[in-house]
């Protein structure tokens, strides 16, 4: 593969003067009689500078993800002199531009460590590269690389360097994004080419905006040319994906230490075994995001462009420090890849029960699904991406990724006591003194973030794997009122929602403003997929008849009437129908059906007052209700009219059903 070069990326790596030695020694001191310390208890420390005495503190390691019961990878049996010439070549590889022979003469460790020069590696360089033709003055330079450092490494890179970087009360890293403080998806183009051509959804409703080959050259070749004109860049290699079948190696290349403690945070940690064996990744992440695009290039609409290059297994990020775009780009990257191996990639929730049930939630922002998929009675799998493959559930990531406005200890404790040494912190606003977090404060921005690793939720399942789901929760927040709490959903239903990924808020802040949104959002994340979200939704509809699986659509949203009149459905009450999902004491209800919708209804749930199961009972004006539950299909329907001409299985069968299933009236 172009661009990651023919080296191996085998390496566990000390920089600095972090080698492997004998501790401090310990020092007692006996107060005598006299006033004077003296200290015997061990010989002088055999130290001649600052910096040696410093480099006593550290040891060789690496940063690992806790994994239970599973083995490392086999030794290796080349020296460690070796390895390190090794993973030299592939960073220096991964920087190349196709324009040159090679790419920078990288060194490791920080320049500013004066201890830290480049000639202890330029035999080494000399030996693997040959000289490029012409000579410029960045090929005169060396680029130091910061490899998959550990948190306490990052902190103090950011902290000295990075304008905006402070440890908090609770000891995370608070950090600013720069002027994009959310995703740009008007932005994010991906190359079509042969590769491409017949695979993703391109045209209307697709989050795939489309790009040539050469565009995407002329950004990565500004986006490598930024990253090796800095003194330094960090690069963590990392994995996707919990099932040691499916895993994806990464590679992510960036110049900033937040960047790079974020995806510490967000990928899985490799064990220092799994680090030595690394080899080539299988995907890399260019992010030159404080350096803007050309606007003036083919496809570009802003100074913003995150470019994903499917063919190259490659993406490169311009104009934007937005962390999230790395994340999200590597979901994207997964949605493309797994669907290949008749692996399912979802935007979910994910938890299991202390006998193995496993339930997926589903849910666009404000639905609950970060609520509802944490429970102190249940193990949690993973917030946000999964995949759903021939050995059952995965987390794809190694962390979290939670919203902090308004986090409060009482509402979401787990998330609060999340947030200390280790855990980034986007965005936030804090006291100058105290150092302490007002997450209401929405000064900078209401997208304010915490990246965690997922070992510091503490009913974490670790390894983040699990057996086939009996659930999968579709949940809506449904302002205009008219959708019950709870229904049992047919596998044709299951898909028919699952493809449209509704959720109707309140619209805006703009005040007197009390009428609902609709917003539909194809599996519940279409800014992600990359196929045709009826691909996803065939898959999703042939697990859960293999493996025996429920759908079911809950209602967080409001009952009683519209935003305004009604009110919103009790947190506690949802719970009790989750818990009677999970208990599966909810499949044994008496049902029936409504009209327009066609929903399957329970006339009863423990702990669930009955009135309100049914929604029509809890409106005043029966009229408004029935006005309102009609406007709500007609909003369906025409939101499906961008699927209805895509078939799915032989002769287009599916298809039929899957529409049959949608609101009739």
């Amino acid at each position: 593969m172009a661009g990651n070069g023919s080296g191996h990326a085998n390496g566990e790596f000390s920089f600095g003067n972090g080698t492997a030695r004998n501790g401090l020694a310990k020092i007692q001191t006996h107060k005598k009689q006299n006033g004077i310390c003296h200290d015997d208890s061990a010989p002088p420390v055999k130290a001649q500078t600052i910096d040696e005495l410093h480099s006593l503190q550290k040891k060789k390691s690496a940063p690992t993800t806790p994994i239970k019961g599973t083995q490392g990878a086999f030794a290796s049996t080349i020296s460690d002199e070796e390895r390190q010439k090794q993973q030299l070549q592939s960073i220096s590889a991964s920087l190349a531009s196709l324009t040159r022979e090679t790419g920078p003469k990288v060194v490791k460790g920080d320049p500013a460590r004066k201890s830290e020069t480049p000639k202890h590696v330029a035999h080494a360089h000399e030996h693997h590269f040959t000289p490029t033709i012409s000579v410029s003055d960045s090929s005169l330079k060396f680029t130091h690389f910061l490899y998959n450092l550990s948190p306490a490494e990052l902190y103090e890179q950011a902290i000295k360097y990075e304008k905006g970087s402070f440890i908090t009360e609770t000891g995370a890293l608070a950090t600013l994004s720069g002027a994009k403080t959310g995703r740009s998806p008007r932005d994010k183009r991906v190359v079509r080419d042969e590769t491409t051509e017949d695979d993703l959804w391109w045209g209307k409703g697709s989050p795939n905006i489309e790009m040539d080959e050469h565009t995407f050259m002329v950004n990565r070749e500004r986006a490598v040319d930024y990253l090796n004109s800095l003194d330094k860049v960090f690069v963590n290699d990392q994995f996707l994906n919990w099932d040691p079948e499916n895993k994806i190696k990464v590679r992510i290349v960036s110049a900033r230490a937040y960047h790079s403690l974020f995806m510490h945070n967000m990928c899985i940690r490799p064990t220092p075994e799994e680090l030595e064996n690394f080899g080539t990744p299988d995907f890399t992440i260019y992010n030159a995001g404080q350096f803007p695009c050309n606007r003036y290039t083919h496809y570009m609409t802003s100074s913003t462009s995150i470019d994903l290059n499917l063919a190259r297994r490659e993406m490169v990020i311009l104009g934007t420090q937005y962390a999230g775009e790395m994340k999200k780009g590597l979901f994207s990257v997964m949605h493309y890849l797994m669907p290949k191996r008749q692996i399912l990639s979802l935007h979910s929730g994910c938890n299991m029960g202390k006998d193995g049930d496993v339930a997926l939630f589903f849910g666009l922002s404000g639905t609950g699904k970060t609520t509802l998929s944490t429970d102190h009675n249940r193990f949690l799998i993973g917030d946000d991406e999964h995949c759903w493959s021939e050995n059952g559930v995965s987390n794809i990531e190694g962390g979290c990724y939670a919203k902090c406005i308004d986090l409060s200890r009482e509402k979401e404790p787990d998330i609060w006591n999340a947030i200390k040494f280790g855990t980034v912190l986007e965005n936030v606003v804090f006291d100058e003194h105290t150092r302490e977090v007002d997450y209401s404060d929405k000064s900078v921005t209401e997208n304010t973030r915490a990246a965690y690793p997922i070992e510091y939720i503490p009913n974490a399942k670790i390894p983040c794997v699990g057996p086939h789901p009996k659930n999968v929760i579709l949940l809506a927040c449904d302002a205009f009122g008219v959708l019950p709490p709870v229904s049992k959903l047919s596998l044709a239903q299951t898909m028919y929602h699952f493809i449209s990924g509704y959720t109707a808020l309140v619209a805006g802040t703009e005040e007197g403003v009390k009428e609902p949104q609709a917003t539909f959002s194809a599996c519940f994340g279409a800014a992600f997929i990359m196929l045709h979200p009826t691909k996803y939704a065939a898959m999703l509809a042939e697990k859960m008849m293999k493996h025996g699986a429920t759908g079911w659509l809950v209602n967080t949203g409001w009952s009683g009437g519209s935003y305004g009149s009604g009110n919103r459905i009790k947190l506690p009450y949802t719970r009790k129908i989750i818990d009677a999902i999970h208990s599966g004491s909810l499949l044994d209800a008496n049902y029936k059906k409504t009209k327009v919708f066609g929903l399957e209804i329970p006339t009863e749930v423990e702990g669930v007052p009955s009135e309100i199961l049914e929604p029509m009972n809890t409106w005043a004006d029966k009229n408004a209700y029935n006005a309102t539950l009609l406007k709500l299909a007609g909003l369906f329907k025409n939101n499906f009219e961008t699927f209805t001409n895509y078939k799915i299985g032989k002769d287009g069968k599916l298809t039929e059903e899957i529409l049959a299933a949608g609101p009739i009236f």
